[in-house]
């Protein structure tokens, strides 16, 4: 059994993780740090862990622990590693973008790896420290990866993607309140996101002529969940494009591939990414599906800890809760 630590474990995404370490078969959670709620019980900031767990947040680290999961804001994990320490066996696993490309992905003497399973898992089970990918960025690559390593993005990629609330963070903003969310849908930072640089870098790793890729990100009406549409041109048939696919993605426990159009309710509350092909003349539209605070972050944080420490991939994270 190995000791794990959260920091910043009031927000949605530590929120996740405590769930998932709770339940897990080989993993304790020793401690939840936070400067805010220290002293408070950890059911006080979710109440759906009352008669769960006792566990209260506290503003002390364990410096001992086997790994740490970093639930910090972006940019706040270089900062907080340069003034706390952890002994040199303890894994960090960051879930910021602070790590995540391969100019930032060191910080004293920790090197960082980018954490898409689906990608370079070889890297994963070797890695020390890991850089969990963006929820946008972990739909949007499972969608495209496949057709990079075929060399078969030869034309513009445009992708548009909606997001569910809980992707703002639980810190209430003026588009994430409910009068203001609900009934409505809006774009934000087109053709900018942050997630660009870490989509790009791992398609390129896999194809160095990638074609650009254009990203439209919207807020949807809902509060978990990311749907993805991706499409580009491609000569090849709609047979070829799944066989690829399906090859690419034939030993990752929880991406799939969907002969039937899929829809999000498919992967809420779970750790899979759901794909579907179609082909439309010479178009070939990518979808897919997953939970951006589960496959999107602590759900993707738990595999990446399973792959580092010998446990089976999926242990812990085979989880569905009812949503229809």
């Amino acid at each position: 059994m190995i000791k794990t630590g959260i920091i910043g474990g009031s927000g949605y995404t530590g929120g996740e993780l405590i769930r998932l370490l709770l339940q897990h078969p080989h993993a304790s959670l020793d401690f939840v740090f936070s400067t805010t709620r220290a002293g408070q019980k950890v059911h006080k900031a979710h109440p759906d862990l009352l008669g769960v767990t006792d566990l209260a947040f506290t503003d002390q680290i364990n410096p001992a622990a086997d790994v740490v999961f970093l639930c910090l804001g972006h940019g706040n994990s270089r900062k907080f590693l340069a003034k706390h320490h952890f002994a040199p066996h303890c894994s960090i696993i960051d879930l910021s973008t602070d790590f995540r490309l391969e100019d930032d992905a060191n910080t004293g003497d920790r090197h960082f790896v980018y954490g898409l399973p689906e990608l370079d898992k070889k890297s994963i089970l070797e890695a020390k420290h890991i850089a969990n990918p963006g929820c946008f960025a972990t739909t949007i690559q499972l969608a495209l990866l496949p057709l990079a390593k075929a060399k078969k993005l030869t034309s513009e990629v445009h992708v548009n993607a909606v997001t569910g609330s809980t992707g703002a963070g639980v810190v209430p903003s003026a588009t994430s309140h409910f009068s203001w969310r609900n009934n409505n849908v809006s774009w934000y930072k087109p053709f900018t996101h942050q997630h660009l640089g870490e989509i790009m870098q791992s398609l390129r790793s896999l194809q160095d002529d990638a074609a650009p890729l254009f990203f439209l990100p919207n807020r949807g009406n809902f509060s978990r969940g990311i749907l993805a549409t991706a499409y580009t041109r491609y000569t090849g048939t709609l047979a070829e494009a799944v066989r690829l696919y399906e090859d690419f993605y034939a030993e990752a426990p929880f991406t799939h591939i969907s002969e039937e159009p899929i829809d999000l309710k498919q992967v809420v509350n779970t750790n899979h990414c759901h794909i579907h092909l179609h082909k439309h003349q010479d178009i070939l539209l990518l979808t897919s599906a997953l939970d951006n605070l589960l496959k999107g972050a602590s759900g993707q944080a738990v595999q990446n800890m399973n792959l580092m420490k010998g446990f089976g991939e999926a242990e812990g994270l085979r989880l569905k809760a009812g949503v229809y």
